[in-house]
């Protein structure tokens, strides 16, 4: 998994698995679709296929790159692990922000009260 946070961790390569989410794509239409060049392409496709989060089918003359499911899977379950632990803060947030909220209004009735006393 360290070799999925590691090649993500590059914008152009986090940008070129957001974009082949739509299905496999060429590395010329990769290149043009996010303005990038096809030596920059090719490189971030290999270290992509490093670690395992592409593969490459040949079709004819063309080469189209696609994602592989199981690494992002795996980078799902390993993230769904923290998932509880922020759901409960947030929860800790929320309530806190109501107390604070709670404490403000009534503070704000006090000295509504004190102006007319």
């Amino acid at each position: 998994m360290i070799e999925t946070f590691t090649a993500l961790a590059d914008p152009n390569r986090f940008r070129i698995v957001e974009y082949l989410l739509g299905g496999a794509r060429s590395v010329g239409a990769i290149g043009e679709a996010l303005n990038l060049n096809q030596p920059q392409v090719s490189k971030h496709l290999r270290v992509l296929k490093e670690a395992r989060l592409v593969d490459v089918e040949a079709r004819a003359q063309q080469r189209l790159y696609g994602l592989r499911p199981e690494p992002l899977r795996e980078l799902n379950a390993w993230l769904e692990r923290y998932r509880d632990i922020w759901d409960e803060r947030l929860g800790q947030l929320d309530s806190l922000i109501e107390e604070l909220k709670t404490q403000d209004m009534e503070a704000a009735q006090r000295h509504a009260r004190k102006k007319k006393g």
